[in-house]
């Protein structure tokens, strides 16, 4: 059905046809929507005290009100992260900032957090957590900064306080190219003082029950810094990491229209470097970190090849715009094939695969 949809939305404005399809999810009723469940004993995953029923997730940025959640959760997703949501409201950039170039599969964005407010975000959580039965799979939060801010820790904290009792986990996001200088965040000691002030304040508010914290990651860091960013967190024992988030680079192939746009780059372009960065982070952490893998999955090998690298998880989004809403549940159904191809009984056995594989050979 999404196929024949596809040319019709894809005549509209990038941000009117996810408007559209957001407004589908949350107000078509859960029995005719699509339902793709994908749960297999052998993709389970057990983290954090968690129960993912299987390891592909829909990044943050696709729900950012968290307001689709029910609808989102029927279509064989194992984990939902929403967001981001920041303290105030804000509009983000001007638009046109999005821009689709289908040929590539890939999205240039430059959206700035647009969202509803952190009262808004906490309204529709709500009525979705009293809802009951509760759709199967883990809900994360993806919180950020105001444009405005000055003193990131104050809409840090502030956000954990407000919403850390009422998530599966939390994300920090301090790696979106489209608010200045949050990129900042991610050096050393900006970044130690950050998580330092969000720790303390995710204790103070959950006692000795919080949710796990993970931070988000730019592609497009060098090698030191990953390093002194795997310090940090090994030191401060964050949760874990997830890799990665939109890029500045762009390819050569790209049209020169479409590349030329400001924004982070995301989708096909971006798959090969995200996995290279979750497989340096792996190697430089020791596999101490679990890695959430996000960036240009399009099909099971691609999810694959993040998982070998040393993911437990996996998360998409740019590719659904592109294949639609059978994607996750098409993912988990190779995942099976692949894991039986090598011999693995487990998800589990998959992650970090290449890295034993190249100690074998080094040997």
């Amino acid at each position: 059905m999404y196929q024949s949809l596809k040319p019709l939305l894809f005549c509209l404005p990038a941000e009117t046809a996810h408007r559209l399809t957001l407004a589908a999810l949350k107000y078509t009723p859960t029995a005719l929507l699509p339902h793709y469940a994908s749960n297999s004993p052998e993709l389970k995953v057990t983290l954090w005290g968690r129960v993912f029923p299987n390891p592909v997730g829909l990044a943050a940025g696709f729900d950012k009100n968290a307001e689709s959640l029910n609808g989102l959760f029927h279509l064989g997703f194992g984990f939902i992260e929403a967001g981001t949501v920041t303290v105030k409201p804000q509009s983000g950039n001007p638009r046109p900032r999005v821009f689709r170039e289908p040929k590539f599969n890939a999205v240039i964005n430059r959206m700035g957090f647009p969202n509803c407010g952190v009262a808004a975000f906490k309204d529709n959580l709500r009525k979705f957590l009293e809802k009951k039965p509760r759709p199967t799979g883990v809900l994360g939060l993806n919180i950020g900064m105001n444009k405005d801010q000055t003193e990131p820790a104050k809409d840090y904290t502030a956000l954990v306080r407000s919403l850390a009792p009422m998530a599966d986990y939390l994300t920090i996001n301090i790696s979106s190219p489209n608010t200045p200088g949050l990129r900042n965040l991610q050096e050393k000691g900006p970044l130690t003082e950050l998580l330092t002030a969000v720790l303390a304040e995710r204790k103070a508010s959950c006692g000795e029950f919080p949710p796990p914290l993970f931070v988000k990651l730019a592609p497009d860091l060098t090698d030191a810094q990953i390093q002194d960013i795997a310090s940090v967190l090994l030191e401060l024992k964050i949760d874990g990491v997830i890799l990665s988030n939109t890029t500045l680079s762009r390819p050569e192939e790209l049209p020169t229209s479409f590349r030329e746009q400001k924004g982070g780059l995301s989708g096909a372009p971006l798959t090969d470097l995200s996995t290279a960065v979750i497989r340096q982070f792996y190697a430089v952490t020791k596999g101490q970190i679990p890695i959430i893998g996000v960036g240009g999955i399009g099909n099971a090998m691609d999810a694959y090849a993040k998982i070998r690298a040393g993911a437990s998880l996996v998360q998409l989004y740019s590719n659904l715009i592109f294949q639609g809403p059978s994607l996750p549940s098409m993912i988990n159904k190779g995942l099976l094939d692949l894991l039986a191809q090598d011999g693995f009984k487990h998800i589990s056995e998959a992650v970090g695969a290449d890295h034993r594989t190249n100690d074998r050979e080094a040997i």
